[in-house]
């Protein structure tokens, strides 16, 4: 079921066919504003709550389906919440607004949706050469966050791993992008993401340039303090050189090089699971 789910997702994602109203990120806005609202949420209790409960209510309509018209509902299940956890359209929407204005030679609109793309990186003091390659580096930290880990938990954990990552994930970029005080979200992501992010991190290493991303990756992986991002990062970009010409303003070579970089990665992902499936490793 994880592969056939996985691929539906894809197939949907890359169709954008659902609509911004049934986006994860929305529904959990939706269910926040309802149920517990910012100033709930600055207890450790209820922000425990607040994170486990998606994945809790989900652990219990699986076990309501379970065995249901031939285990039918059940993959209905596994399908529908790989589609919901897999659809970004809010970065998908950034990143091409971004590339349309490098296009039009529009430096302030990609500075702007650059940041879009990744809140986790301030890119107020760059230049335009800086910028192509820190937005090449935001793409393989995008792809890890929105796409790989959620991959990986949901082939390791099924829906409710996925649906407990996405729910932590969603709460530490409400706490960046609104400066909120949350509690717990910072501690329990770094421990979510400590395997998927090495996991990850190696195919970029199986992806690229061998030698010199084996390297970067064993020293940051070894280091049990090292965060999610610089082991994506450093390790991508050790994996694929980016250059950029100062001369020709914002370039997208470094962009499009590492979305090429990890597609390629995303797809050693899905032939890994394919090959666990067929040798009964993955249900």
């Amino acid at each position: 079921m994880a592969l056939f789910s996985l691929l539906m997702a894809i197939l949907v994602e890359r169709l954008k066919v659902l609509p911004a109203s049934l986006q994860f990120d929305h529904l959990l806005a939706i269910y926040h504003k309802q149920l517990f609202r910012d100033e709930q949420v600055s207890s450790a209790g209820m922000m425990a709550l607040a994170l486990v409960l998606p994945a809790l209510a989900l652990y219990v309509v699986s076990w309501a389906v379970a065995g249901l018209f031939w285990g039918a509902l059940t993959l209905a299940l596994w399908v529908a919440v790989a589609v919901l956890c897999f659809t970004h359209k809010a970065q998908r929407d950034a990143f091409k607004r971004y590339v349309q204005a490098a296009c039009r030679g529009d430096v302030q609109a990609c500075f702007h949706y650059a940041q879009e793309l990744d809140c986790s990186e301030c890119l107020d003091a760059v230049d335009q050469c800086q910028l192509a390659a820190r937005v090449g580096q935001s793409v393989a930290w995008t792809n890890y966050r929105y796409y790989g880990a959620v991959a990986l938990y949901f082939i390791l954990a099924g829906p409710i791993g996925a649906v407990l990552y996405c729910t932590v994930r969603f709460y530490s970029e409400e706490k960046l992008k609104r400066k909120l005080e949350l509690p717990l979200v910072d501690e329990l992501l770094f421990l979510l993401d400590w395997i998927p992010s090495r996991l990850f991190a190696f195919g970029y290493v199986l992806c690229g340039e061998f030698s010199k991303s084996i390297d970067a990756w064993r020293k940051l992986a070894l280091s049990p303090g090292t965060q999610a991002r610089d082991i994506i990062v450093q390790t991508a970009v050790a994996a694929e050189p980016q250059a950029c010409d100062k001369e020709e303003g914002i370039s997208l070579q470094p962009t499009i090089a590492m979305l090429a970089l990890s597609k390629r990665n995303f797809i050693l992902l899905v032939c890994v699971l394919s090959l666990l499936t067929i040798f009964g490793v993955v249900s």
